[in-house]
């Protein structure tokens, strides 16, 4: 079997690591390059290579990353953070032919990922209002707590596993909190509760369909990301799901969050990536790094028997010893 050479970024986080681990998983032979921008970076420890990297937001990222692609003879590049993969999206041009080997979702879905706000808008446009949780973005929290009651959220419309979320029930806190966010200020109703909330993973195939399904029960650490999951089926979710896929026609490694108030599922973000679920999904038989490889490089469909279980997060190390 070839070797497939593969690049992945942001390796001393969690979807990082986890897509490591995915590829070590997989029925493919890779020799994988590691990337972070910090040289004490965990990942670097279950990669063949290690590259310090450079910051996204630096004017010379998409350079380094192209000199990465090009000496290393990378085949297929899979990104650990948001930022890189919005900051490569905007440069297509300036990639030229290397973009091709990015696993990248589409730019329209990618785009309105970023702006929750601009995501409550899609749904409404697109005959899916049901699925959309009352929202304001102006009004003074009198103004906001005649609408969805004393208590309420508080979140960016821009932000990412969870960050700047806060509960508000009182005047003080909401104008502090709202003074902080500026522009980028969303409120919103409490729909449900932390025992209900949804993550759903599939590998879109572009025109509305998709080659792997899987929906995990979740619990959130306090980072954001997936603490404790079980599986989960639901027709009327899957239902949900479908809607969204044929409305957005995504392409690859997609993940939907959904949140059940009563007998209704709200979509509290689209993350058109690899998420932070994607060990767990892995465990269970859907490996997005497996599914990316196959059919961005090779153009084949796998549809993996996707099993049943439950999984629990906890904290490990890797010590290296002073010799």
């Amino acid at each position: 079997m070839k070797t497939t050479n593969v690049l992945v970024t942001g390796v001393g986080a969690i979807i990082g690591y986890g897509i490591i681990k995915s590829l070590r998983e997989s029925k493919f032979d890779v020799h994988i390059i590691g990337m972070d921008i910090y040289e004490d970076a965990v990942g670097q420890h279950w990669c063949d290579k290690f590259i310090q990297a450079k910051y996204a937001v630096s004017p010379y990222y998409i350079q380094f990353l192209r000199s990465v692609i090009q000496k290393e003879k990378i085949d297929i590049v899979f990104f650990g953070t948001e930022q890189e993969i919005y900051r490569c999206v905007e440069a297509r041009e300036e990639l030229g032919e290397d973009y091709k080997k990015l696993v990248l979702n589409k730019a329209e879905i990618l785009k309105l990922s970023q702006d929750k706000w601009l995501t409550r808008e899609y749904l409404l446009e697109n005959d899916m209002e049901d699925l959309a949780i009352p929202s304001v973005i102006m009004g003074s929290y009198t103004e906001i707590a005649a609408q969805f009651g004393y208590e309420f959220l508080l979140k960016p419309r821009s932000s990412y596993a969870s960050k700047g979320i806060h509960n508000v029930d009182n005047e003080k806190d909401f104008n502090f909190y709202k003074a902080g966010m500026g522009d980028n200020f969303m409120a919103q109703k409490l729909i449900g509760d932390n025992e209900h909330e949804y993550t759903v993973g599939i590998f879109g195939l572009g025109d509305g369909s998709y080659s792997s399904y899987i929906s995990l029960q979740r619990k959130l650490s306090q980072e954001g990301a997936t603490a404790k999951a079980v599986s989960y089926d639901d027709d009327r979710l899957k239902q949900v799901v479908q809607r969204l896929c044929q409305a957005m026609k995504p392409v690859g490694p997609t993940n939907f969050q959904l949140r059940m108030d009563g007998s209704r599922y709200f979509l509290l973000e689209v993350n058109p990536r690899i998420s932070s679920s994607t060990s767990i999904r892995m465990a269970l038989g859907h490996n997005e790094a497996e599914l990316s490889i196959a059919y961005f490089l090779n153009g084949e469909v796998l549809t993996p028997k996707v099993k049943k279980g439950k999984a629990t997060r906890f904290i490990d190390e890797v010590v290296l010893l002073d010799e």
